[in-house]
């Protein structure tokens, strides 16, 4: 297993038993991503007020879809006329709170964080039951993945939903 972010052709070249430490395959990965893009809430985690950065274009994406945000950075400010949180658990509490507890489950932890730094916030929204886990391009650690699909969760990593919802008949991103 390569300690680098993987590209796509690197992936098609991968063995299978490499595939069943962590990859579960492209189809596996397509009806995550299809699933996951259906889900109302998506906690940001690394978003914050700067349009340079690739989590502020994709967060814009995600609302011209209709999804809820909700911004999550240690320095929390608003984003896109939503208020920011400092955690996941604060993200989840704030869902709870204005959609009942159900509505974690239709809720995805999108992870713009460092591949080492990823583990942490995997764990913390498996304790908070969300229903995804989603880690950007470049975003790879397969044990937290695996951890996340162990507690139920849907996951998938190295992905980016502005480029998986338009290949399933969404709107581009303009």
């Amino acid at each position: 297993m390569t300690d680098h972010p993987v590209s796509a052709d690197e992936r098609a070249d991968q063995p299978a038993d490499e595939l069943a430490q962590g990859r579960v395959g492209e189809r596996a990965d397509y009806q995550a991503a299809s699933a996951m893009l259906e889900f109302e809430h998506w906690v940001i985690v690394g978003l914050r007020d700067s349009q340079i950065r690739p989590a502020w274009g994709v967060a814009r994406y995600l609302q011209s879809l209709g999804k809820d945000i909700f911004p999550v950075h240690p320095h929390p400010e608003p984003v896109h006329g939503r208020p920011g949180y400092a955690t996941v658990e604060q993200a989840c509490a704030a869902i709870v709170e204005q959609h009942g507890a159900a509505a974690l489950r239709s809720t995805v932890v999108d992870c713009f964080v460092n591949s080492e730094k990823v583990g942490a916030v995997v764990d913390e929204a498996i304790a908070c039951g969300v229903g995804g886990v989603w880690l950007q391009l470049q975003v790879i650690d397969v044990a937290a993945v695996e951890r996340a699909r162990v507690a139920g969760l849907l996951a998938l990593m190295d992905r980016c939903p502005a480029i998986e919802a338009p290949a399933r008949g969404y709107p581009a991103a303009h």
